[in-house]
């Protein structure tokens, strides 16, 4: 089921985006196929180089610059206890900027970096604090982008769209905070998109995975929860969708993500009605890829298998996966077989 020679991408295989830069982790890529190739779009997480005495972290200005703010470390008003998240004089920030990476290879193993392609940097205030793991899906023709957009506004869902990966339309915001873990179904259900989207309740409710639908994948309602986390089990915690569910002949199969309170994240699967993707008619008892490999247990946040990216070929998923919050891991599953844990 794993790539033996997993990790296929470490931070080492790829070039900070600029100079003083240093890149943390590789994290949780969206996955296509364009131009004959399998495509990455790998969520880059870089710091600056740091430095005895203060902590330093990025982050756009209102002029959509990057700038670099410096904290001593003995500050009383500063909170390192999360390797994710700064908190100081009461503000939140990201200890790392997250931008969007393409990397391609034609044999879905070796992957590099085209410099005809460039990166995908947050573009605004909405992404002041970066853009993160993006889930593609081909539709009609196009890819869609859908996307986390983070800034002080908080964690919101934004979406692109290019049919040449050089030129994109901005849908802005299709998603107010606090939302992630969007993804597009890659066809209509009848004259409707839909889409699964994470929306978040700290204190009613809880991180489960809701379904939206649309004519015309910019005016998003009819929000309805599918899925919630389930005491005591290995998605306790929280859930989320992965990429576009499969259409299969027994209905739509979704392989998602879900921790517990320890912050364990493993990936299990649903089967979704095909007329009426908001009914869920199977649900993994056990996880299908859990963290036990050692690249999986330790690294910049472990014991996390994290995914929203994959290729299908007729019964064969190519699944494509962050490990540990640092590297990126291949697994290859079968659909029935998937379809068998299930039953």
């Amino acid at each position: 089921m794993r790539y033996s020679d997993n990790p296929i991408l470490t931070p080492r295989d790829l070039r900070p985006s600029r100079e003083g830069m240093k890149i943390e982790c590789l994290l949780n890529p969206g996955v296509f196929r364009f131009d004959g190739r399998t495509w990455l779009l790998v969520r880059v997480a870089e710091r600056p180089e740091q430095h005895e005495g203060e902590i330093s972290f990025p982050m756009l200005d209102a002029e959509n610059r990057m700038t670099i703010m410096r904290v001593p470390t003995s500050s009383p008003d500063l909170d390192l206890s999360d390797p994710r998240v700064i908190t100081y004089r009461g503000a939140d920030y990201l200890t790392t900027m997250s931008h969007l990476r393409l990397v391609s290879s034609t044999d879905g193993v070796h992957f590099r970096e085209d410099e005809a392609y460039a990166p995908l940097f947050g573009s605004d205030a909405y992404e002041a604090y970066g853009v993160e793991d993006c889930r593609v899906t081909q539709l009609e023709g196009a890819y869609y982008l859908t996307y986390t957009a983070v800034s002080a506004n908080g964690v919101a869902v934004r979406m692109r769209r290019t049919a040449d990966w050089h030129r994109f339309e901005d849908y802005g915001l299709v998603l107010p905070p606090h939302n992630k873990d969007c993804t597009l179904f890659d066809a209509k259900i009848g004259d409707l998109y839909y889409m699964l989207h994470r929306p978040s309740s700290p204190e009613i409710g809880g991180n489960y995975i809701w379904i939206a639908q649309s004519p015309d994948l910019r005016h998003w309602g009819n929000h309805r929860c599918v899925a919630r986390t389930r005491p005591g089990r290995w998605d306790s915690a929280r859930i989320g969708a992965g990429c576009a569910p499969i259409r299969t002949d027994r209905g739509w199969l979704m392989i998602y993500h879900g921790a517990d309170e320890a912050h364990r994240y493993c990936l299990g699967a649903m089967l979704l009605d095909a007329e009426d993707p908001s009914k869920v008619l199977a649900r993994s008892d056990r996880p299908i890829l859990e963290p036990e490999a050692p690249y999986e247990q330790a690294g910049f946040f472990g014991n996390v298998v994290f995914s929203n990216g994959q290729i299908v070929d007729g019964d064969r998923i190519t699944l494509y996966y962050g490990a540990s919050d640092e590297v990126i891991c291949r697994a290859d599953f079968s659909v029935r077989g998937i379809l068998q844990t299930l039953e």
